[in-house]
């Protein structure tokens, strides 16, 4: 499955598009210098209930287009 493609079906199951992903991400402070890829899966996984797959593509996300910075 592509990149594009988990994308595509997080925001089907979720109703959260990937955009509003990063800005929710962001509003909680998860993409500070230090914030680590299990914080963000853990919130992902609660709130969302976003598999471990679904939920590092939106780690991903944030890495490549939100600014996350490890």
């Amino acid at each position: 499955m592509s990149f594009a493609a988990y994308l595509t079906n997080i925001e089907a199951q979720t109703g959260v598009s990937p955009d509003e992903f990063i800005r929710l991400a962001t509003e909680k402070g998860f993409t500070q210098k230090g914030t680590k890829a299990t914080v963000i899966t853990d919130w992902l996984k609660a709130e969302y209930g976003l598999g471990h797959g679904h939920a590092m593509a939106i780690v991903k996300l944030l890495k490549e287009k939100g600014g996350l910075i490890n």
